[in-house]
C-alpha cells in the first residue's frame, strides 16, 4: 500500500495539501492508485455479511444509530451500491468490491459545499475519527482549511479519563484539532459512539464532520453531520438516506494517510478563491 501512496506525485508533498485545480482524471486515478477507490480492502463477503449484520440488528454495526436495522437486505445494499457504485446484485457472493472513484469525489465536494458553509457562518466544528492510522491527515488539513477561512474548531473534553462498559480505560485526545479515542497512549481504531456522546455531552458543535460511530452518535443526538462511511459500513448511508445526515462519501477509510490528498482537494475545491 505504502508504493501505492507515492503514485502520481509529481507535487512537493505539501502542495498536495494546499487548495490547487487538479485534472479530474488525475485525482481518480490517483484515488484508485492509492485504494481510496477502485479495489476495496474489503471483499463481496464481507460487504454482505455487514449488511445483513445491520439488517439483524447488530449493535454494533448500528454506530450508536436507532432506525437504521431491520431493513430488506436489498434495499440497504442498493443504497451502498447507489453511494459506491458497486454491483447491486444481491445474489453476488463472491470477489472485490469496486468503488467509483468519480463517486468518491462527488461526495467529498458535497461535504466541501456544508464546510464552506461553515467557515463562511464562523461556525464551530467538530472534526473526530475512529480511524487513526487512516484519515487523520485528511481530517487536519481540512481543520486547518476551515480555520484559515472562518470556522472555529472545538475541542470538548480534551483530554477526559473513564472507563468503558467494559472496564477499559479510555481518553480523548486532539491530534492537531481532531477528537481520537485512546488507551494509554495508543489511538484506537473504533466503531463506538461513546466518545462521541461524551463530547456532546460537554459542547454541542454547529457541525460534525467524523466517521464510524463518531458520526453516528452525532447524527443521533440531532447534530447537523457530514462524513466518511466505508463500503462495509452502512448504517451511516441508511441514516442518510433518512435525512438525517449531510453528505455521505463512501471509500476505504484506512489507507495510507498521504492517499486521501485528492479527498482534500475536491474539499477544497468548494471553498472560494
Amino acid at each position: 500500500m505504502a508504493s501505492k501512496a507515492q503514485s502520481g506525485l509529481s507535487l512537493e508533498p505539501d502542495l498536495f495539501w494546499t487548495p490547487a485545480e487538479h485534472d479530474r482524471e488525475t485525482l481518480r486515478a490517483t484515488l484508485i492508485d492509492g485504494g481510496v477507490a477502485g479495489v476495496n480492502s474489503h471483499d463481496r463477503p464481507n460487504v454482505m455479511w455487514k449488511i445483513r449484520r445491520l439488517c439483524e440488528g447488530d449493535e454494533v454495526s448500528q454506530f450508536g444509530l436507532t432506525g437504521v436495522s431491520g431493513l430488506p437486505f436489498g434495499k440497504v445494499l442498493s443504497l451502498v451500491s447507489d453511494a459506491s457504485g458497486i454491483d447491486a446484485d444481491p445474489d453476488l457472493r463472491h470477489g472485490m468490491v469496486i468503488v467509483d472513484p468519480e463517486l468518491v469525489l462527488r461526495g467529498c465536494e458535497a461535504i466541501g459545499e456544508r464546510l464552506a458553509v461553515a467557515a463562511e457562518r464562523g461556525e464551530r466544528v467538530l472534526i473526530a475519527t475512529g480511524h487513526p492510522t487512516g484519515l487523520p491527515l485528511l481530517y487536519r488539513e481540512v481543520g486547518r482549511l476551515l480555520m484559515q477561512r472562518g470556522a472555529r474548531l472545538i475541542r470538548p473534553l480534551d483530554g477526559f479519563r473513564w472507563a468503558d462498559r467494559d472496564g477499559r480505560r479510555r481518553q480523548i485526545r486532539y491530534f492537531a484539532g481532531v477528537a481520537m479515542l485512546t488507551a494509554r497512549g495508543s489511538a484506537l481504531h473504533t466503531h463506538s459512539p461513546e466518545a462521541m456522546d461524551l463530547m456532546l455531552a460537554e459542547e454541542t458543535p454547529d457541525l460534525v464532520f467524523a466517521d464510524h460511530g463518531l458520526a453516528g452518535a452525532a447524527i443521533e443526538a440531532g447534530v447537523e453531520t457530514v462524513a466518511i462511511a466505508d463500503v462495509n459500513d452502512p448504517a451511516l448511508v441508511v441514516a442518510r438516506d433518512q435525512g438525517r445526515s449531510g453528505p455521505i462519501v463512501v471509500m476505504d477509510d484506512n489507507v495510507a494517510p498521504e492517499s486521501y490528498w485528492p479527498c482534500f482537494q475536491a474539499i477544497a475545491s468548494r471553498f472560494p478563491p
